[in-house]
C-alpha cells in the first residue's frame, strides 16, 4: 500500500522539474525523533504562496483534485487523490491546523489518511510545519518540515516515505506558479491510481 501511495505522489509530479531544486536537511534530536525539513524556492509573491498553501481551495491548484475546508471541524481541511471522493470517505486524508501565522507559517497534524495508509498510527503522532518566506516582491521560500519521526520500524517506514513525498508536493506547488493551477481533468485514471 506504501509503494501504491508514492507511486499516486510520484504520478503527480509535474513533468520538467528538476528535483535538485528542492533541498532537504534530515537530523536526528535529542529525544531520539527525526526531523525532516524541505524546502523550495518559487518565483512568486509570498502572498500568491501563501493563499496556495493556506486553504482548501488554494490546495485544489496545485496537490489534490478535491479538497474542503471542514464546516463541522474549525481549522481542518480534508482532501483527496480521488476526484469523485466525499468528505468522510475513505479514501480522504484529514489535516488540522493547529496554529498559524497569517502569510507566513502554518503547523499542522494529520488526523485521518486515506483507508489503508501503513503506520498512520505513528505518522499521526507527528507534526508538520509549513514555512513560507518572502525573498523580494517575486521570490519565496517555502519549507516543509516534520518533527517526531520516532526510531522504530515504523517510523523509519513512514520517515522513508516522506523524503521522496515532501519532495515531490513542493515540486507540484512550484509548477503551479510556473505554469498555471493544475488541470485535474487531464488526469482521467487519478482516482485509480491513488488508492
Amino acid at each position: 500500500m506504501l509503494r501504491l501511495a508514492l507511486a499516486a505522489l510520484l504520478f503527480l509530479a509535474p513533468a520538467g522539474v528538476a528535483a535538485q531544486d528542492v533541498t532537504m536537511d534530515e537530523r536526528r534530536e535529542a529525544d531520539g525523533t527525526t526531523t525532516l525539513s524541505h524546502a523550495i524556492v518559487i518565483d512568486a509573491p509570498a502572498a500568491e504562496v501563501w493563499a496556495a498553501v493556506s486553504s482548501a481551495a488554494g490546495w485544489r491548484t496545485w496537490a489534490v483534485p478535491i479538497a474542503w475546508d471542514s464546516p463541522v471541524e474549525p481549522d481542518t481541511i480534508e482532501t483527496s487523490y480521488s476526484p469523485n471522493a466525499q468528505p468522510g470517505d475513505p479514501t480522504t486524508i484529514r489535516q488540522r491546523i493547529l496554529a498559524r501565522i497569517p502569510g507566513r507559517l502554518i503547523v499542522f497534524r494529520t488526523v485521518k489518511a486515506p483507508e489503508g495508509f501503513p503506520h498512520f498510527e505513528t505518522f499521526a503522532r507527528t507534526t508538520g510545519f509549513m514555512e513560507v518566506e518572502p525573498l523580494g516582491e517575486r521570490r519565496t521560500r517555502v519549507r516543509v518540515t516534520g518533527t517526531g519521526y520516532p526510531d522504530t520500524e515504523a517510523g523509519r517506514t513512514v520517515l522513508g516515505f516522506f523524503r521522496d513525498g515532501n519532495r515531490v508536493s513542493l515540486e507540484s506547488l512550484r509548477q503551479r506558479f510556473v505554469s498555471g493551477p493544475r488541470d485535474w481533468s487531464a488526469q482521467p485514471n487519478l482516482g485509480a491510481r491513488s488508492h
